[in-house]
């Protein structure tokens, strides 16, 4: 089941897309993909509505973040090998831990901003997990029941910003607009193995990177895990697990972003982002 929230910015309204492809209102069955839609018993029932019955949606509207009312943003970094080695650093032994304000959320179409005085910014691929159950403690051979779905991330970066300037890597990683999701969520049924899965990213039509989920240093099941006896996971937590090499930093020369770029990513059966880089605006 892939569900959707489409609409205007702060309007969104439940959808999911049918076996067709099309777009189907759910605002007559859910108030809204939270925390309530997300669990188990909720996934459920939805999954026995007749996707039919839904009403049709007209038109291409744009779609928001697929989770409503997310509380926290939680990424890993440098966790596929060969990304780690682009990045000169040693593949870590635990999973590196920061976050993204979640006023850097943004639809997965939406333009991504760069900011006043940006000099490095860079794209990132990354699966992104739904956390469906509340977790604490939660061992790895459970993880995967506390799961709600998948979806695609961009974890946008500003290099100068995260490397440069000191600090924790968030100063970098948190501008509005930095954290494109979705466009929709798939609810982990649906899903045969999330540990083999292609992700790719373009740039102005150029491949810049291609990898897959099963070179992750550490596995879906081991972060929910871990993350869990870190911090309370709540119901819509979005995870977002790292990216494969090909990264604007690790190439050679380096390639950063600029003004009227526009970035193409998408994960196997997880769906297709598109991004253009425009200048700062205080309008959104």
């Amino acid at each position: 089941m892939r569900l959707v929230r489409y609409g205007r910015p702060g309007k969104e309204k439940p959808g999911l897309i049918d076996d067709e492809g099309k777009l189907r209102d759910l605002s007559g069955v859910i108030g809204d993909v939270d925390a309530a839609a997300l669990a188990p018993k909720s996934l459920r029932k939805l999954e026995k509505i007749a996707q039919s019955s839904l009403p049709l949606v007209r038109g291409n509207p744009r779609f928001g973040v697929p989770v409503a009312r997310v509380s926290k943003f939680i990424c890993i970094g440098l966790n596929y090998s060969d990304h780690a080695a682009e990045a000169g650093m040693a593949a870590p032994k635990e999973p590196i831990v920061f976050l993204k304000a979640i006023s850097a959320l943004s639809g997965p179409d939406d333009a991504v901003m760069m900011p006043q005085g940006a000099k490095k910014m860079d794209w990132e691929v990354e699966l992104g997990i739904v956390i469906g159950s509340r977790a604490q403690y939660v061992s790895e051979a459970d993880a995967h029941k506390y799961v709600a779905g998948y979806t695609v991330v961009n974890d946008v970066s500003e290099r100068a910003y995260q490397l440069e300037r000191g600090g924790q890597w968030t100063k970098g990683k948190s501008f509005d607009t930095f954290g494109p999701v979705g466009p929709w969520l798939v609810t982990a049924e649906d899903i045969y193995d999330v540990q083999d899965l292609d992700l790719y990213l373009d740039v102005n039509g150029k491949r810049m990177q291609t990898g897959n989920t099963s070179t992750m240093i550490f596995s879906v099941a081991q972060i929910v895990s871990y993350l869990s006896k870190l911090m309370t996971l709540e119901p819509g937590d979005v995870i977002a697990t790292g990216t494969p090499p090909g990264v604007g930093m690790g190439r050679k020369p380096q390639r950063f972003l600029k003004k009227g770029d526009v970035m193409r990513l998408g994960i196997a059966g997880l769906g297709e982002q598109q991004q253009e880089v425009v200048a700062w605006s205080a309008k959104r």
